[in-house]
């Protein structure tokens, strides 16, 4: 607001009025410089730590993948270019075990997705009531996915596993060896996704609970009076505003479920038949059991800029930067 002079007094013209004065431009330039150098400064650790514990293994990973080397200390290595992804793609083993990591990927996250989010919808439901239920639903992240690999292995085990011995009890089953969910390869893949899904619903469940805390509810009551029913408002209002919730939620589980491997090795360790034997497992094997690490660093290459594709794709589909949704 700008000020009134006083009037003039014996004809001596009123003073101006004061007005703040921009800082020269140098100056806010040079204030400018000394933001951008103390948030450089900030940033050097952790760029520092990604340089040396990220980057540089992974440009050495991929580095190594298009020589033969040697497992043994000291042994040369062969430059063989791409004969390692040669023999990759035409493996089938690598084949089917990178179908298999779809299908386990697959299973993974649409379960955790449906489960995860009927679970926020009633913890939302019941509001405050359900801080006590959130508490205890979220005890499975606790645990580390070795504990629970054997937890569920004592659980599914053959003939006298728990789950088999009280469906016996309930007479669902003749025999507990009627069901053998570790050593059938016609389950066993769905039957080690059991545990993943039991440990990481928990956080599927609160990343979307969080998202639904953000949606308007006079948005939701607006068309609860206008007569929409639950369905409607959950697929057209509630599902639409959740999009970039969604798009993170399956984008980290998936690539998470993707890689999974001490949960898988803990219970079959890749069997029977190699029935389980994923990605993670295969990559494993070729440069341990096989000694084979130039292949097994093209596997894993191959791996990770399909990872890389499949999250770039989802984020697109789902979300699309910026934060709009579609």
């Amino acid at each position: 607001m700008e000020t009134i002079a006083p009037p003039a007094r014996d004809g001596v013209a009123p003073a101006a009025p004061s007005r703040a004065v921009p800082p020269p431009p140098r100056r806010r330039r040079s204030k400018d410089a000394g933001d951008r150098r103390f948030a450089l400064a900030l940033m050097a650790p952790a760029a520092l730590f990604l340089a040396v514990f990220v980057l540089w293994p992974l440009v050495r990973f991929v580095y190594d993948s298009f020589f033969e080397i040697s497992p043994f200390a000291g042994a040369g290595r062969t430059f063989v270019g791409f004969a390692n992804y040669a023999a990759a793609f035409g493996s089938e083993t690598f084949q089917s075990a990178s179908v298999r990591t779809v299908v386990y990927t697959v299973v993974v996250v649409t379960a955790e997705f449906v489960l995860g989010l009927a679970v926020a919808l009633l913890f939302t439901a019941l509001g405050r009531r359900s801080a006590v239920f959130r508490t205890i639903f979220m005890y499975p992240l606790m645990i580390a996915p070795v504990v629970a690999g054997l937890l569920w292995r004592f659980l599914l085990i053959d003939n006298f596993g728990i789950v088999n011995e009280l469906l016996t009890r309930a007479g669902i089953l003749s025999d507990p060896g009627q069901i053998a969910w570790l050593s059938d390869p016609r389950i066993a893949l769905f039957s080690v996704a059991v545990p993943d899904i039991w440990l990481t619903t928990s956080f599927i469940t609160l990343v979307l609970f969080a998202g639904l805390q953000n949606i308007p509810g006079d948005v939701i009551e607006a068309a609860r009076i206008d007569g929409a029913r639950y369905p409607r408002i959950l697929f057209s209002i509630i599902l639409p505003l959740l999009r970039p919730v969604i798009a993170v939620a399956l984008i980290v589980r998936g690539i998470d479920a993707a890689r999974a491997f001490d949960i898988i090795l803990i219970q079959t360790d890749g069997g029977p038949q190699n029935s389980t034997t994923t990605l993670s497992l295969l990559i494993y094997r070729t440069m341990t059991r096989f000694g084979d690490p130039g292949l097994a660093s093209a596997m894993g290459t191959v791996y990770l800029v399909a990872m890389l594709a499949v999250a770039i794709a989802a984020g697109l589909l789902i979300w699309r930067p910026g934060g709009t949704a579609r």
